[in-house]
């Protein structure tokens, strides 16, 4: 189960992400970059590229076991992946709206209906649940592609598809970042 690209996890101050400061200054949290591809085993496993288990891993103690929330995407044919605490921070905006309104509960069926909270093992592999294999068309071959704060995990040619399409709406679009801020 080899990588086609590795990249390495790199880490922003909270405070550029919005989080506030802990008692010992700004924390840290990592960031998910770069595309892998590896391939489902037998047992329908997959291996974490060890960046992003890096990346999971950060704060935990070292014999603290890792865990990944994975959803089916309400955009794409592919699992998004989260860790958990960014996964459990949806729980605060789910909740301003009205507990018995339609939107609450399609936005909450939308967001943790399809969600499994997936421990990885010693390898740092996961066992993908067979509706999200479904969703994402999953055979072999997998792509983890980083977004940043999350991940997702796709078909390889879909994935391309998906890598193509998002760069020429960024074109067209003229979509572009300030510099500001950025160091």
């Amino acid at each position: 189960m080899s990588s086609q690209t590795q990249f390495h996890v790199r880490e922003e101050p909270a405070q550029r992400q919005g989080q506030s400061l802990g008692a010992n200054g700004p924390s840290r949290m990592s960031q998910f970059w770069g595309t892998h591809q590896n391939k489902r085993d037998g047992k329908g496993r997959v291996s974490i590229p060890a960046s992003f288990r890096a990346a999971l891993r950060e704060g935990k103690e070292a014999d603290q076991i890792v865990t990944v929330v994975l959803r089916a995407s309400h955009k794409h044919p592919c699992i998004e992946a989260w860790p958990v605490e960014a996964f459990e921070r949806l729980a605060g905006p789910v909740q301003r709206y009205d507990w018995f309104s339609d939107e609450h509960e399609d936005l909450a069926t939308a967001l943790y209906a399809d969600a499994f909270p997936i421990e990885c093992d010693k390898e740092g592999r996961i066992l993908l649940p067979d509706m999200l294999v479904r969703h994402a068309s999953l055979d072999g071959a997998v792509t983890f592609a980083g977004l940043g704060k999350i991940f997702q995990v796709w078909e390889p040619v879909a994935f391309e598809r998906r890598r193509v399409d998002a760069r020429e709406r960024t074109r067209i679009s003229r979509l572009t970042l300030s510099a500001e801020g950025a160091t």
